[in-house]
C-alpha cells in the first residue's frame, strides 16, 4: 500500500506520526479491476474507503434502469463516509473505472480516533462539505447550463484533478466511456458526442481512447461559464 498517498490525504495530514501509524494499522487493502464494485446502492455500510490508486465512480440507478454518475474520485479522496454518521443503506454504487486499490477503514476504528482527535472530525466535515458543494454546483449546472457548457466544465474539473502536461496541451486520462461521460453531465450520449465533436472542430481538444487532450484551456473555460 502506498502510505504516502494516504499521508497526504486531508483526513490524515493533521495526525502526528504515532496516530497515523495506529490508524493505518487498522486499514485493509481492497484491489478492484475495472467494472468491479466495492459496494452497491442499498447495501449496509460499515466502513469508508480511501483511494490509493486508480479511479472510482459513484452512481445511482433509477427504478426504470437509467444510470447517473454523482462523482468521479481519484487518489487521496475518500468515499462511503456517510455511513459513519447515518447507518442507513448505501445511497450509491461505488465502481472502479480503472485498476484501483483502496484502503478500507471500519467505522468503529474511525470512531475511536474521533473521540481522541477532534481535529480529524473537522477534516471529515470539510470533506463532506466539499462533496455537498460539488453536488450543489452540479444541480445548478443542470438548471442553468446547456449541455456543451456542462461538458466543458466536467472536462475542466477532471483536468484539475487528473490532468498532466502533454506536448501540445493537458492530457486528461478520465478512463470514462462516452456513456459514462454523458451520465456525469446528465445528458444523452448523442448530445455529449455532438458537443465533443464541436470542441474538436474548433481546435479546443483532441479525443483519445478514454481520454482527451485539452489544447485550448482558456476557450474551454469560457465555454463552461
Amino acid at each position: 500500500m502506498d502510505i504516502e498517498v494516504l499521508r497526504r490525504a486531508p483526513l490524515f495530514a493533521t495526525l502526528d506520526d504515532e496516530a497515523f501509524r495506529l490508524l493505518t494499522d487498522e486499514l485493509t487493502e481492497v484491489d478492484l479491476s475495472r467494472g468491479a464494485s466495492v459496494f452497491r446502492e442499498g447495501d449496509q455500510g460499515d466502513q469508508l474507503y480511501f483511494i490509493v490508486s486508480g479511479k472510482v465512480k459513484l452512481g445511482r440507478t433509477s427504478p426504470d434502469g437509467r444510470e447517473s454518475l454523482l462523482a468521479i474520485l481519484g487518489p487521496g479522496e475518500l468515499f462511503g463516509e456517510m455511513a459513519l454518521f447515518d447507518p442507513s443503506p448505501r445511497t450509491a454504487t461505488a465502481t472502479a473505472v480503472s485498476e484501483t486499490r483502496l484502503a478500507g477503514l471500519k467505522n468503529e476504528s474511525l470512531n475511536t480516533l474521533l473521540r481522541t482527535r477532534p481535529e480529524v472530525s473537522a477534516q471529515l466535515l470539510q470533506a463532506l462539505a466539499r462533496r455537498l458543494r460539488r453536488t450543489n454546483d452540479s444541480l445548478s449546472d443542470l438548471v442553468f447550463s446547456d449541455v456543451p457548457g456542462r461538458v466543458a466544465k466536467a472536462l475542466l474539473d477532471l483536468a484539475d484533478r487528473f490532468g498532466r502536461p502533454a506536448t501540445d496541451g493537458v492530457l486528461v486520462a478520465h478512463e470514462l466511456t462516452q456513456e459514462e461521460l454523458a451520465q456525469l453531465v446528465g445528458a444523452s450520449r448523442e448530445t455529449v458526442n455532438k458537443a465533443l465533436a464541436e470542441f474538436v472542430q474548433r481546435g479546443w481538444l483532441r479525443l483519445e481512447a478514454r481520454a482527451v487532450v485539452i489544447l485550448d484551456m482558456q476557450r474551454l473555460r469560457q465555454r463552461s461559464r
